[in-house]
């Protein structure tokens, strides 16, 4: 286990217009502010379409991480995550996960790892910064390449 205090800065409150991908746009908003990284808390909204972590086929080895994606279109979606600073480039490197309703198929739900998504109408969100200390997402060699949060 890994637990450090967070010092958080500012708290935004950040819609997405329809038609924008949601990923450049949280990037977009990040640099606009320059936000390096923080948190989640939750957001709703609507995609016309994203993809998210998932299967149909058997895994070979259930253990390991899933890589795979899965397509969905037209749900309603409620989310949180992470946003890490990329030393590399100086972006952010997000972590988000969402629970996801198909809208046409009785509201059948997904969860999963965001991996894309196009806003539809509308995506509201809750973003705070954490100003220290920093959080970088490593890869890690011994678990599969998955890169994980760090602090400091």
């Amino acid at each position: 286990m890994r637990a450090h205090e967070l010092t958080v800065g500012r708290t935004f409150g950040v819609t997405f217009d329809h038609g924008e991908d949601f990923f450049e746009a949280l990037s977009t908003f990040c640099r606009d502010n320059g936000v390096r990284q923080g948190y989640i808390p939750s957001f709703i909204g609507a995609f016309a379409e994203a993809e998210i972590v998932g299967a149909c086929e058997k895994l070979a080895d259930p253990d390991a991480p899933v890589w795979a994606k899965t397509y969905v279109t037209n749900v309603e979606a409620f989310g949180a995550g992470t946003l890490a600073h990329d030393p590399a480039t100086g972006g952010i490197l997000p972590h988000i996960h969402v629970s996801a309703g198909l809208k046409a198929q009785s509201a059948d739900g997904r969860t999963s790892h965001l991996l894309s998504a196009k806003v539809q109408f509308l995506s509201e969100l809750l973003v705070v910064e954490v100003t220290t200390p920093t959080m970088t997402r490593p890869r890690n060699p011994d678990l599969y390449d998955v890169p994980l949060l760090t602090f400091g």
